[in-house]
């Protein structure tokens, strides 16, 4: 009986030694996610910069509630160094997401495309942002696809590294050997072998923006862009980066600017299971060298993407209403 009864005893410690290592881990966790949401909540508030035409696009009837309906998010990349009153967009993303099926589509815009600049006549897209800011390269986006775009993340280069190193870095497929300049502008700084790779921020930004090598341009550029931000979202969705989140949301912080609200971004938890299956559109056309360069849209490529667009948002062509080209333009222009 008395040794029956000391197993007994050693059992009971052992279970709450047990039970009591599990709560710490519990508390340490749950403990852990409310100052990574108290972080992001902040860091949202403080990156919230709602747009001039207000909280509803000019093709949209009613406004979009993002965990009801489906919407649109263009995302603009831009390389704004210190002193700069204005700055070209780098990289312009456009992604739709239909409610209904969890599904993502998007498309990546080439930087000289030449396209209708609101009340600025044809130049090339990515000139917009400097001529009028987010406004009216948002504008620029609506009017060359006719589709509403609901939200927006305007993301400095800056941040990029900054999210890619607090991960830990993000595989990617380097299809070909290249020497670019870094972030520094230092000409051949940097050097990316062919094949699959674990680049840092340094080497994932060398990676997307490398144009000149690539044979096939802006086109390529743009399916590099959509790459990284694939790996990204599969590297800050994994259970071994929750650690990093803390530096990831500082990186945002500092560099980000958007009209999305923490209720928002978290509502888009529901499309965490379509990562692998986005669906990406690719816009076709040539380039164009007649002292300025520019890269020439296919009219039915624009067509065909602005129907699929439309399609996976639901919207019914006959009723959709005209977007408004009103913008506050600045005497500021854009260099070529």
């Amino acid at each position: 009986m008395y040794r029956t009864e000391i197993r007994r005893k050693k059992k009971r410690r052992r279970k709450n030694l047990l039970l009591t290592s599990l709560f710490l881990v519990i508390f340490c966790t749950i403990g852990y996610g409310s100052y990574l949401t108290f972080k992001l909540v902040n860091a949202t508030d403080n990156s919230v910069e709602q747009l001039k035409r207000g909280d509803k696009s000019n093709l949209r009837e009613e406004k979009i509630d993002v965990g009801e309906d489906n919407f649109s998010v263009l995302f603009i990349g831009v390389d704004a160094r210190e002193g700069d009153k204005v700055s070209r967009s780098d990289a312009l993303i456009l992604a739709t997401f239909n409610k209904k099926d969890k599904s993502v589509k998007m498309v990546s815009i080439p930087r000289d495309s030449y396209v209708e600049i609101p009340d600025r006549g044809m130049d090339k897209i990515n000139h917009a942002h400097a001529f009028g800011g987010v406004d009216l390269a948002v504008q620029s986006v609506e009017n060359l696809f006719g589709v509403p775009v609901d939200h927006y993340v305007r993301l400095d280069f800056r941040a990029f590294i900054e999210i890619v190193d607090a991960l830990g870095g993000v595989e990617v497929d380097v299809p070909k050997t290249f020497s670019v300049q870094d972030s520094q502008d230092r000409e051949d700084a940097i050097t990316l072998q062919e094949g699959v790779h674990e680049l840092d921020g340094e080497e994932a930004l060398a990676f997307v923006r490398m144009r000149k090598q690539d044979p096939t341009g802006d086109i390529g550029r743009g399916e590099r862009q959509k790459q990284v931000i694939k790996a990204i979202i599969e590297k800050g969705t994994s259970l071994s980066s929750i650690t990093r989140y803390g530096k990831v949301i500082d990186g945002l912080e500092k560099n980000i600017q958007m009209d999305l609200t923490f209720r928002e971004i978290a509502a888009l938890h529901d499309y965490a299971g379509s990562i692998d299956d986005i669906e990406s559109l690719q816009l076709t056309g040539y380039n164009s060298n007649n002292g300025t360069f520019y890269y020439m849209l296919d009219e039915g490529s624009v067509e065909t993407i602005s129907g699929k667009l439309r399609s996976h948002l639901e919207i019914d062509t006959q009723n959709s209403s005209t977007a408004s080209n009103d913008t506050s333009n600045g005497d500021q222009t854009a260099s070529e």
